[in-house]
């Protein structure tokens, strides 16, 4: 089903991370796209968690919960990122991913791609994103979705939201991804590609 969406939570041995986040999403979702006004919580669907090692809790539903499955974790480190221009709507975090996975796959061979949008950076294929200027972290202020390790670096004060073009990429001396799985990762020995003529290494 196209309109099916779903939560990713990290698990590491038995401790499920962010999980009141996640369910807040999960329930605006549910309210927005289906209507349903009843919230769920999350943490009562991953029963028992998994207790050894690092685990990829996949939560798909729609108005009620589908299927709850665990999927061993391995870090994929990026090197390369390539800047694509796509009008894709991701509002909510949609279970198909095809649009996704065929920018990525046209941005070959590098590893990821940043992906613009009405002039303005947005994300990559799986992470927020966030540069810092030498006083603060900024992060794009429209992103195609809004990340559970985004909105809470935001209320806490650690991350500005701001309108970002590439343009701008030079003002900036590092670069971070941050999802649930990896939290908030400064990103090392990488290289944004911004056009044909031009990249920045960080």
């Amino acid at each position: 089903m196209h309109n099916l969406c779903l939560e990713t939570i990290k698990i590491k041995d038995g401790l499920i991370f962010n999980i009141e986040w996640h369910s807040q999403r999960c329930n605006q979702t549910r309210l927005a796209l289906f209507g349903q006004k009843t919230p769920l919580l999350l943490q009562d669907y991953i029963t028992p968690p998994p207790t050894l090692g690092i685990f990829r809790c996949r939560i798909l539903y729609h108005q009620n919960i589908i299927s709850v499955e665990y999927i061993p974790y391995q870090i994929s480190l990026a090197k390369s990122f390539k800047i694509v221009q796509s009008e894709l709507d991701y509002g909510y975090k949609y279970a198909n991913r095809d649009t996704l996975n065929r920018l990525k796959k046209e941005a070959l061979p590098h590893d990821e791609i940043i992906i613009e949008k009405e002039g303005l950076l947005t994300d990559t294929s799986i992470a927020n994103i966030a540069f810092y200027n030498g006083e603060q972290w900024l992060t794009p202020e429209k992103p195609l979705l809004q990340g559970t390790i985004r909105a809470k670096l935001i209320r806490n004060g650690f991350l500005s939201p701001k309108p970002i073009k590439s343009r701008d990429l030079k003002a900036f001396s590092n670069f971070a991804l941050m999802n649930a799985m990896i939290g908030f990762q400064i990103q090392n020995n990488t290289t944004i590609y911004i056009d044909k003529k031009d990249k920045l290494c960080l």
